[in-house]
């Protein structure tokens, strides 16, 4: 039984040295500039593109906000909403209807 917890201690302790290597070694690309390739991955793609950085160190680009239908309840890239009076909605249909809508005491 003591074997079997060694064995399982051991594994967990390994997992644990393999990760902690592969962040430094990432970290440490990061900082330099090199790829997984090394120095001779990077002047081949920098040939390539005229000297300019490659594509996949750009920085990334940070996902669109969503809005939530005021009419429907889904939800939409802010890009591609309507606004209207200051409610958000997924189309100009949902907006139409919406102010179509009565309200106040037209809706009892």
């Amino acid at each position: 039984m003591r074997q079997i917890f060694l064995l399982i201690l051991l594994f967990i302790v390994g997992q644990w040295l393999v990760k902690a290597l592969r962040r430094q070694d990432a970290r440490a690309s990061q900082r330099t500039g090199t790829g997984a390739n090394g120095a001779s991955g990077t002047k081949g793609q920098a040939g390539a593109n005229g000297g300019a950085q490659p594509a996949a160190q750009a920085q990334p680009q940070l996902p669109e906000p969503m809005i939530r239908c005021v009419e429907c309840g889904v939800h939409a890239p802010r890009s591609d909403s309507v606004v209207v009076a200051g409610q958000p909605f997924c189309s100009a249909s949902h907006a139409q209807r919406h102010g179509a809508r009565p309200s106040g005491r037209d809706a009892r």
